[in-house]
């Protein structure tokens, strides 16, 4: 294949398998090879760059070895085909003048909508429900119903009865927002911590806290909101309180929220996102053998998976990397 030029790109698409690869329209005298991945391990990143000027990822650690000159000498550009880019370093990439671009707001309804769906299998024990219904225990013991009541011998409390706290107003938590009023809950938006704002729409982070019953997290990860969620908030938070996150890893401190839910400080927790990914039993304290007791819903970073965020996706990367070559590029994060 030609080698990256002015006019020529070589694009390599690291994450293919869950991508839809577009056909580009660039302007003339603009040519483009590429090389499509199903997928890409950390340690093979390296090895598969070292020829590309554009590079497209779903979810990917590139950190400041990766781009390297010795390792990336041709890359340009780097399309995150994801909200979040905290997996990118951003400041290795502006000493290099690496523009990266992500693709906003395409998953925004599979994401709460997920979100809302974890809410439900929480608060109801649906996964204890199912396991217990069909390994014959409903049979044997005649009635299950106080199998799952709360510490306090209470039932599940329904969604009028839930305040709803959103940390993160963004667009997938004023969708989460919007569909868990529609439910009616009542709602509370969180301000941000430790800073009011004039916003009479916001209520101070710490009041949310502990108000809320069950708490939404949409946040990016930043420095700011590492551990955003830990020890000080849980122990604050009603025994009725869920936590769902379906922002970044990272933002709620996963051994702090094991111990909560082991003291039963608080009723349970679902998480589609964890600290280190692809997450399981030896890397989160959530799916550690102890705590198979406790009412934790873990899935696999797949909250954004649904046909229009595919299509919202392809569209958005597409645009990215023709805009980016005309010198007009959008969406840029670095």
């Amino acid at each position: 294949m030609p080698l990256p030029t002015a006019t020529h790109h070589h694009i390599v698409f690291l994450q293919g398998e869950v991508l839809k690869i577009p056909q580009l329209d660039l302007p003339a005298n603009f040519t483009y090879s590429q090389t499509v991945h199903d997928w890409t391990w950390p340690s093979q990143v390296p090895e598969r760059i070292g020829d590309a000027s554009i590079i497209v990822l779903s979810a990917l650690r590139i950190d400041a070895a990766v781009l390297s000159s010795e390792i990336s000498p041709n890359l340009k550009l780097i399309v995150i085909v994801a909200t979040g880019y905290d997996c990118i370093d951003l400041e290795a990439c502006r000493r290099r003048g690496i523009v990266v671009c992500n693709c906003p707001g395409a998953n925004i309804e599979a994401v709460s909508e997920h979100a809302i769906g974890m809410y439900f299998a929480t608060r109801r024990r649906l996964l204890d429900m199912h396991s217990a219904t069909t390994a014959g225990r409903w049979k044997e013991k005649g009635l299950l119903m106080f199998d799952y009541l709360d510490k306090d011998g209470g039932a599940p409390l329904t969604c009028q009865d839930e305040v709803a706290g959103i940390i993160g107003n963004g667009d997938v938590g004023k969708r989460i927002a919007m569909l868990a009023k529609s439910l009616g809950m009542k709602v509370l938006i969180s301000d941000r911590k430790s800073f009011n704002t004039a916003d009479p729409s916001r209520v101070p982070f710490e009041a949310v806290i502990k108000q809320s019953t069950v708490i939404f997290v949409a946040v990016p990860l930043m420095d700011s909101t590492r551990n955003y969620l830990s020890t000080r908030e849980f122990q604050s938070m009603t025994s009725h309180a869920i936590v769902i996150n379906v922002s970044r890893g990272g933002t709620v401190d996963e051994e702090a929220l094991v111990q909560a839910l082991r003291e039963r400080k608080i009723s349970g927790a679902a998480m589609d996102v964890f600290k280190d990914e692809p997450a399981g039993p030896g890397t989160s304290p959530l799916m550690a053998d102890d705590a198979k007791d406790l009412n934790i819903i873990a899935t696999p970073h797949v909250a954004w998976l649904s046909q229009r965020t595919a299509v919202n996706y392809a569209t958005k990367m597409k645009l990215a990397i023709e805009t980016w070559i005309r010198g007009q590029p959008v969406n840029v994060v670095s």
